[in-house]
Formats: structure tokens, sequence, C-alpha cells
């Protein structure tokens, strides 16, 4: 018997519940100097066209809780990533992809023409990743970010997603 077979179940995303917030407040404040609440999750789910994926470990065995999640924003054809994270613990295993291709998905199901997103332009992580789904530099802000490794400037990139 194998002791890996409850964890190398592949990660599954859904929508997340009311049940998900304080984990998902966790997951922020883990992964951004100025950390989102509870409440203003919560809030930010309770407005229109806003949706909320979390992907978490599948199988029986395993915790219902979020190892991260992307909060999106869809008004008028269009639509932008207000947040994302990944648990410190699960970066690099591709789960923030997981996140981003399931969001496109569900955006692209509902007719959305494209995807905006702002990323510190030293994340490189990050960068890689969005490049990697379609998305292209349409504009920056400079010293938008106050921490950050890099200048704090924010890159604008978009995706067409019809």
């Amino acid at each position: 018997m194998s002791l890996w077979w409850p964890w190398s179940s592949e990660p599954m995303v859904e929508e997340a519940d009311d049940g998900d917030f304080a984990d998902l407040a966790d997951l922020h404040a883990l992964s951004f100097p100025h950390a989102w609440s509870e409440e203003e999750i919560a809030g930010l789910l309770g407005q229109t066209g806003v949706f909320c994926l979390v992907v978490r470990r599948s199988g029986v065995n395993n915790s219902r809780h979020p190892l991260g999640f992307v909060l999106i924003r869809s008004v008028a054809g269009e639509a932008e990533v207000l947040t994302i994270a990944v648990h410190p613990r699960h970066r690099g295993k591709g789960l923030a992809g997981r996140l981003m291709k399931a969001a496109t998905f569900k955006l692209y199901s509902d007719r959305c023409e494209c995807l905006f997103l702002e990323v510190d332009a030293a994340n490189e992580p990050a960068l890689r990743l969005y490049k990697s789904l379609g998305f292209r530099k349409v504009g920056e802000r400079k010293g938008y970010y106050r921490a950050g490794e890099g200048d704090g400037t924010a890159l604008v990139m978009r995706a067409d997603l019809l």
C-alpha cells in the first residue's frame, strides 16, 4: 500500500462557497503585503459579475481547504482578475495555471471577449504563466506596487477570449 495515493490525485477546481472565505483571506495574507479580510472577500463576491474559483486536493482523505484561488469580475463582455493566490508551499506545481485556465473557460462560456490583469513587472513566474496563456502587455503603471522586488511597476495585460 502506498502512502502517496491520497495526495497524488489531480487537484480539482471548483467555485468557492461561503465556507471558504476565512481560508481565502488566509491565502491572500500569505501572498500579499496588504491582505484582504474575510469580509472584504465576501463583499466582493456579493457584487454582480464577481466569481471565485478555488483549487483543492481531490480524494476522500484530503482536506477541503483551498490551495489557491482566483477572484474575477466580469462586466459588459470584459473581465479582470481581481486577485490570484496560491499557498507558498504549493507554488510551482501548476495550480495557478489550472485556476486561470478554468477561469478563462468559464468566461469564454459566458461569451466574455477579453480578460485583463495587473502584475508586478518583477514577478517573473507570474509573467511566464500569463504569457503562456496568451496575455500580452497593453500598458503599465509606474510605482503602482509599494511592496515588491522591483520598482513597483504594474504591467497591464490582456488576453482575448473570443
